[in-house]
């Protein structure tokens, strides 16, 4: 099992239960080294301290809070340990609310949620709460040097947590045509015709990171000494008529012998 990012309380009323949590998901890319272009060496970076123009040790190194330009206020680690809140071992459930009214731009992470020996039982309570109830818990955790307000939710795994952006984090936009009053009936039923003709069940082992896979491949021909061939380049997408699009589109899913993973040609253009 992964390790343990953080280990607490949670509490929810006046049940407390000793839990752990874990990463559930990560991003999977592929990383380079910088190397020196002469002879591959591996490039290092050194610090510097820009008024004496001296290099320094790691060991000399402070934190400062820049209040003024070129002026700091020095904060030490003990400053920041003292600011803890009382979240940082004790995760509180403040409310339950519904999770369709979560709007998903205010997930950011997400973490499996384990119970200690001890919690198994007010952990199995309040599971089976949630998946009768239909809520999901809102609580607040101060981890990764910040506090958190989060969802717990069930899943198929137990309790899953997700930290959630604040309001002052999420960027103010106007809405991008949001108006549907153009929207003719005849484009509509047409457009629903072929929602329901690619509707499928979610199943994510179906998509890959074709980008990454391609790195790879190019970084194992390397390897081999081989000559590297690039992928096949997709299909122009051509700007139709709307109405064009959308005949097009289910006439080729009407096809025999089409593909059950072809993509239809992208809705573009004005009707």
């Amino acid at each position: 099992m992964a390790s343990t990012v953080w280990k607490g309380h949670l509490t929810f009323g006046l049940v407390s239960l000793p839990i752990k949590l874990f990463t559930a998901a990560r991003a999977e890319s592929i990383s380079f080294n910088q190397l020196h272009k002469k002879d591959h060496s591996r490039v290092k970076y050194k610090i510097f301290c820009a008024a004496e123009d001296v290099e320094i040790p790691r060991a000399d190194i402070i934190k400062g809070y820049e209040y003024e330009k070129d002026r700091y206020v020095v904060v030490e680690d003990e400053d920041i340990k003292k600011m803890a809140p009382k979240s940082a071992k004790v995760m509180e459930i403040l409310e339950f609310v519904r999770e369709a009214e979560v709007d998903p731009i205010y997930y950011e992470s997400s973490y499996y949620v384990a119970p200690e020996e001890a919690g198994e039982k007010p952990y199995a309570l309040l599971l089976a709460s949630l998946k009768k109830s239909g809520y999901v818990a809102l609580a607040k955790i101060a981890m990764h040097s910040r506090e958190h307000i989060v969802i717990l939710r069930p899943s198929s795994q137990g309790i899953t947590l997700h930290t959630m952006y604040f309001e002052d984090e999420i960027r103010k936009t106007e809405a991008f045509r949001s108006d549907i009053t153009d929207v003719k009936e005849r484009e509509l039923d047409m457009a629903m015709m072929l929602v329901q003709a690619l509707a499928a069940p979610f199943e994510p082992a179906k998509y890959k990171d074709n980008y990454r896979e391609n790195l790879r491949a190019m970084i194992d021909a390397k390897i081999a000494g081989q000559e590297i061939v690039a992928p096949v380049e997709a299909a122009q997408v051509k700007v139709i008529d709307i109405m064009d699009a959308l005949k097009a589109s289910l006439a080729a899913l009407k096809k025999p012998g089409a593909s059950e993973e072809s993509t239809p040609q992208r809705m573009t253009g004005t009707a």
